[in-house]
């Protein structure tokens, strides 16, 4: 009987994929002639295809267009962060051997959903185990990607309630495409145009680092880590790696496809203006260089103080440090510069963690690998308030509509106020639930806001004292763990779960 893609769940294809992708670190270890890891991903991920065979075959030609394709697919997306990673930590459970099974899971949850948060040191796992984790990063990064368009954005999710153009209803949104579709319709032309897009930019990338000097695996994880906003690298960070400074302004360049969906994809409705005209590029190029110069001056009036201040070279070297670190957590990649300490040695002086943890909350762009708060969103706020302070004084104005105010919706900055209340009463209540499971308050903090940004380098760099995920306790490990996956899916979509009308056909 022949199978058809679009006659099957998108969970079923889900695990497919991902069972399929085994076969890539199986590969590796057998020729690093590491059997037992090789032997563990073989046999799972044949197990995990053949099971999807038999389940495709048992249901034969059946159609899943009937029925809510809506709440069909925020299941499915909810069902794959949270049962996939289940699947994918039995490998890396019994190739690693001296962990638990809720150590796999919890650093498999917290590679899918782009987190990147360190369950093991560097140099405990095997270069297969690296890559896979790398891998199980680069695959949520594309999921992620494919499902902002095919998922959230017919629901106004993600970003998109913000945005003039995605409203239902609005002319001309090309959105309205993707609802008259059913969801694997959507999903596969989704994915058929995005993954050459991702996998090419990746493949650039991965050549560019080998250029600059760095291994093969530590230029590919990190060429994916890049990519997906996941911040994983098989060597503890860019200050480990061979590629240098040469290395971070490549990763640099890359790392602007998550400031903004218009720089890769014109498959939404908020990319109708040219990439010049976008808001989130605009707001993330004025924060990206505002923060550091802030910084730069600050560790320069230290260096005064410290008879330092004319070592140009050396302040030079703190401000792309500040520079590279303010770009890598705005989009909640979480990679530090080898240069970040720099400043500190110039002139004596801390950067607080708090700078950091500032940038990830504030996120990257709508539709993209960041997370975080969005940068549309916080575009959004800065028009409501301009526009009050204006009627302060011009109580009886009429505010203008230019092309990029035109981009948010009436009823734009009222979302983004609702989800910005949202998310920090989320952030209040893991940060209860971690502190009534042995955290003190400091460490609550970082890990709820590492959790909800999706920014797991912030647990050692966040803090005085770096925190290991392997010291929680297991209850502890559980509420990390759901929340990343609420950090990735945000909120609304769990609010939207609970809307009777979308449990309607």
């Amino acid at each position: 009987m022949r199978l058809r893609l679009h006659e099957q769940p998108l969970f079923l294809i889900i695990i497919a994929v991902a069972a399929l992708s085994m076969l890539v670190p199986a590969s590796v270890a057998l020729v690093l002639e590491d059997f037992l890891t090789a032997r563990s991903f073989f046999y799972a991920g044949i197990l995990g295809l053949t099971a999807s065979l038999l389940i495709g075959l048992a249901r034969g030609r059946r159609s899943v267009t009937h029925g809510n394709t809506d709440l069909v697919g925020l299941l499915s997306l909810l069902g794959s962060y949270v049962l996939v990673p289940a699947y994918m930590a039995l490998p890396l459970q019994e190739s690693i051997g001296s962990t638990s099974f809720l150590n796999a899971y919890v650093e498999m949850v917290s590679a899918l959903t782009t987190t990147g948060a360190p369950m093991f040191e560097p140099g405990r796992l095997t270069p297969a185990l690296e890559l896979w984790r790398a891998m199980v990063g680069w695959m949520g990064g594309l999921m992620i990607w494919v499902a902002a368009a095919a998922v959230l954005a017919p629901l106004n999710l993600g970003g998109f309630e913000v945005t003039w153009a995605a409203a239902p209803g609005s002319l001309g949104a090309q959105t309205d495409r993707f609802q008259r579709a059913d969801l694997l319709r959507r999903v596969i032309r989704s994915t058929r145009q995005l993954v050459p897009i991702y996998g090419l930019l990746t493949a650039v990338l991965w050549v560019l680092l080998l250029i600059n000097g760095d291994e093969p695996l530590v230029a590919l994880c990190h060429a994916m880590s890049t990519l997906a906003t996941s911040g994983i690298s098989p060597v503890g960070g860019l200050a480990n790696a061979d590629g240098g400074i040469a290395g971070e302004i490549v990763i640099f360049l890359f790392l602007i496809f998550a400031l903004s969906r218009v720089s890769f994809s014109s498959d939404t409705s908020v990319s109708r203006f040219g990439l010049h005209m976008d808001p989130e590029l605009r707001l993330g190029v004025l924060i990206v260089l505002g923060v550091p110069t802030l910084m730069f001056l600050r560790h320069w009036i230290g260096a005064f103080e410290v008879n330092a201040g004319e070592d140009l070279f050396q302040g030079l070297r703190a401000f792309w440090g500040a520079l590279f670190t303010v770009m890598s957590f705005l989009t909640t990649t979480g990679f530090e510069s080898r240069e970040w300490d720099t400043a500190q040695i110039w002139s004596g002086l801390g950067t607080p963690g708090i700078v950091l943890m500032g940038l990830a909350i504030m996120g990257g762009g709508v539709a993209t690998t960041a997370g975080g708060v969005k940068l549309m969103r916080v575009f959004a706020l800065y028009l409501n308030g301009l526009r009050e302070m204006q009627r302060l004084v011009h109580p009886s104005s009429v505010s203008g509509m230019g092309p990029v105010t035109r981009r948010i919706g009436r009823q734009g900055a009222y979302h983004a106020w609702i989800f910005f209340m949202l998310f920090a009463m989320t952030l209040a209540a893991l940060m209860l639930l971690l502190t009534l499971f042995g955290q003190g308050f400091e460490e609550a903090t970082v890990l709820s806001v590492a959790a909800l940004t999706t920014t797991g380098p912030l647990l050692s760099l966040a803090s005085e004292t770096p925190i290991e995920l392997t010291a929680l306790g297991p209850v502890a490990k559980i509420v990390f763990s759901c929340g990343m996956i609420l950090g990735r899916l945000e909120l609304l979509a769990f609010i939207a779960l609970l809307n009777p009308n979308l449990w309607r056909d």
